[in-house]
């Protein structure tokens, strides 16, 4: 925030996290017992997602150093 660069830049994990497993995530922190049900005859769509921070560590030299699962607790509590 207290740079002078002023285009996009991504900001996330480049750790490749599914769906599935971040739900799993974001229910184990809020404390919370889910039952998943998938519904295998639809479109399946992308397998998981992550942040390329290449640009962001040439940019700034910085890259996020909290963890996907700290993260979310935090803002949770």
């Amino acid at each position: 925030m207290t740079s002078d660069y002023r285009d996009a830049l991504n900001l996330g994990t480049d750790r490749l996290v599914a769906i599935d497993a971040l739900v799993d995530i974001i229910a184990n922190i809020a404390g919370k017992r889910l039952r998943k049900r998938h519904e295998l005859s639809k479109a399946q769509g992308v397998r998981g997602r992550n942040s390329d921070n290449t640009r962001l560590r040439q940019v700034l030299g910085w890259e996020p150093s909290v963890t996907l699962e700290d993260g979310p607790a935090v803002t949770f509590r």
